[in-house]
């Protein structure tokens, strides 16, 4: 075998493969010879077939199988020859096939980047903390009795953070516009949902009322029909149903699985998940400050493959995340919604990959067990999930991957300039907006 390797462009690499003839006519009179001993022809017995007979019915097909497998295992023969590690699938193309003559085919391919890693203390991050304070836990049990509220009928006008039933009709220039009509539906007034304008205009309007609302689209609306058009809404109140929070007592305690102790062991309970909570919280954000740090400070080629897959992957979690059925095709979705996050995830993977490999970084089995038994806490029988962790390969590798990653990071903000900086808890909480998703994925070392 003979192998020539050419850097076409970048990452891009152009690899020339020839085969001696003699082996690949070796490798398909192999398997003619085997073939002869079970193919029936008629007025042939079985396994009495003459050779040259079999090689003229079947020699060119034969051949072309022969061929396919012989580049495909030649290629990655040639892979391991000259050192080399593919992004992604290449393209083959035999260029002489012909009886008689070497094999010879071409394989274009990106190959991974070099990938010098950054000087880590050159990153600078503040790592926010706080202590959970009691109006802190006051605001957090408003919160819960929130998420428990029950709503009740009231003949009133509709007030802000009321919630009304309504049928409305949108109009544009007398005509009813796509998308702007509904029967019965629910509305919390303040919750932002309708366009600028809609629920302020339902405000001291009672059930039974019908009237007309005068709005203008914003300039940003995503529907260019819309954007920016002057409409009306006729709506009609069908009912006003003003919000209606539990009791903080025992019973309420029981709801969040707190049986005992009372207010005391409850605002206990409900305090510490607030500092897991924020825990995680301040552990996300300072991950986000290291990976935009990386994006910026690390200058590495991306292999096109790579960000392509990438992308793909991002389409089906769209498509699952917008509830598409299993006949959803994600392809639908356009690559440049998706190309800017794919090209950073493929970034970000690539360097955490190669400080895996360069700090031979493995998963410690201590903190593996820890966030197996933080999983299995939140369950009534911990002892028999984290059996179940550990008795499942599969599920103990993921556990095993985030270890990993969170090992790298704990590596990079050891060696990073780091300043603890004391906020507020809702300050710690508080999400941060993000250009694009700060995930990264694991390449391969």
């Amino acid at each position: 075998m003979q192998v020539s390797v050419e850097t076409t462009e970048g990452l891009e690499r152009k690899m020339t493969i020839a085969v001696p003839g003699g082996q690949v006519d070796s490798a398909v009179n192999e398997r003619l010879q085997e073939a002869t001993k079970t193919i029936q022809l008629k007025g042939f017995r079985k396994g009495k077939v003459p050779f040259k007979v079999v090689k003229s019915k079947f020699g060119k097909g034969v051949r072309a199988e022969v061929i396919n497998e012989l580049m495909s295992r030649t290629y990655y023969d040639a892979l391991n020859q000259e050192s080399l590690k593919p992004a992604g699938q290449p393209k083959i193309e035999p260029t002489n096939i012909e009886e008689g003559n070497d094999l010879e085919f071409v394989a274009t391919f990106e190959v991974y980047p070099e990938i010098a890693l950054p000087d880590f203390s050159k990153i600078k991050i503040d790592r926010l903390s706080a202590e959970v304070t009691d109006k802190d836990i006051d605001e957090m049990v408003e919160t819960l009795r929130e998420q428990r509220q029950t709503w009740e009928v009231v003949e009133r006008e509709a007030a802000d953070k009321d919630m009304v039933n309504i049928d409305y009709l949108g109009k544009k220039g007398g005509e009813e516009f796509e998308g702007g009509a509904a029967q019965g539906t629910n509305l919390v007034l303040g919750s932002e949902r309708m366009i600028p304008g809609f629920e302020a205009g339902i405000v001291g309007k009672k059930a039974g009322e019908a009237f007309t609302i005068p709005l203008t689209f914003p300039e940003e609306y995503h529907s260019e029909d819309l954007a920016g058009q002057s409409v009306e809404f006729d709506i009609t109140l069908n009912s006003v149903s003003e919000q209606a929070l539990p009791e903080v007592n025992e019973t309420f305690y029981k709801s969040f699985g707190v049986e005992e102790g009372g207010e005391e062991a409850f605002r206990a309970e409900v305090s510490n998940n607030m500092k897991r909570e924020m825990k995680t919280a301040s552990r996300n954000k300072v991950k986000n400050k290291v990976m935009d740090a990386l994006i910026d400070i690390v200058d590495v080629g991306v292999p096109a493959a790579l960000v392509s897959a990438e992308i793909d992957q991002l389409k089906v979690q769209a498509m699952q995340q917008m509830g598409g059925g299993q006949g959803a095709d994600p392809s639908m979705l356009p690559d440049d919604l998706f190309k800017e996050q794919a090209n950073r995830r493929v970034v970000l993977g690539l360097v955490l990959g190669e400080v895996i490999k360069e700090k031979n970084i493995q998963a410690d089995p201590a903190k593996v067990r820890a966030q197996v038994e933080e999983l299995a806490a939140t369950y009534e029988s911990p002892e028999d999930v984290i059996n179940w962790y550990y008795g499942n390969k599969e599920q103990l590798a993921s556990i095993e991957s985030t270890v990993i990653e969170d090992q790298v990071f704990d590596y990079i903000i050891e060696e990073a300039a780091v300043t603890d900086k004391q906020v507020s808890y809702q300050e710690v909480i508080k999400p941060e907006p993000r250009a694009a998703d700060a995930e990264a994925t694991q390449e391969e070392s």
